[in-house]
């Protein structure tokens, strides 16, 4: 059976093909500036120019992927003061925009809570933000739930 419907999937990058991963990082490479042109890169990779203009349109990070959109996140939360707080202060700090907040009930010391953001704006990567959302005080668990 065809499928005409062309997807997005989120897969762990350990499973990908060595030659997906170079063309990543070459990507990133020509990004952050290390390498000035793409034959320069992907020398740098051991990649050859085929390889990567065969996936370059195909490929890119999770945060790439995740800009200009609307993101989903739900944290596992400790049932102390100011942590909410904290994680949308953070959130903020990176002009992230908040859409929707949902808190539920603590139980056993811990409340589940789910925010969706704006990513449009963002001063960071979206990588970069979840980062520092998992290292605020009190977030036990910040998982992406989805995206629009």
């Amino acid at each position: 059976m065809e499928n005409d419907q062309n997807g997005f999937f989120l897969v762990k990058e350990e499973i990908l093909p060595e030659a997906i991963k170079k063309t990543i990082r070459v990507k990133e490479m020509l990004k952050r500036g290390d390498a000035r042109t793409i034959n320069e890169a992907v020398e740098k990779m051991d990649l050859s120019r085929s390889a990567y203009y065969k996936y370059k349109d195909y490929v890119f990070p999770f945060y790439e992927a995740s800009k200009n959109k609307i993101v989903t996140l739900t944290f596992l939360l400790e049932h102390k003061k100011g942590v909410l707080s904290s994680v949308l202060n953070t959130i903020s700090a990176d002009s992230g925009s908040v859409l929707t907040i949902n808190q539920g009930i603590p139980l056993q010391g811990v409340a589940n809570a789910t925010v969706s953001i704006e990513t449009a704006q963002l001063s960071v990567d979206l990588e970069a933000l979840l980062d520092k959302l998992r290292m605020v005080d009190g977030v036990k668990r910040l998982e992406v739930l989805g995206q629009a």
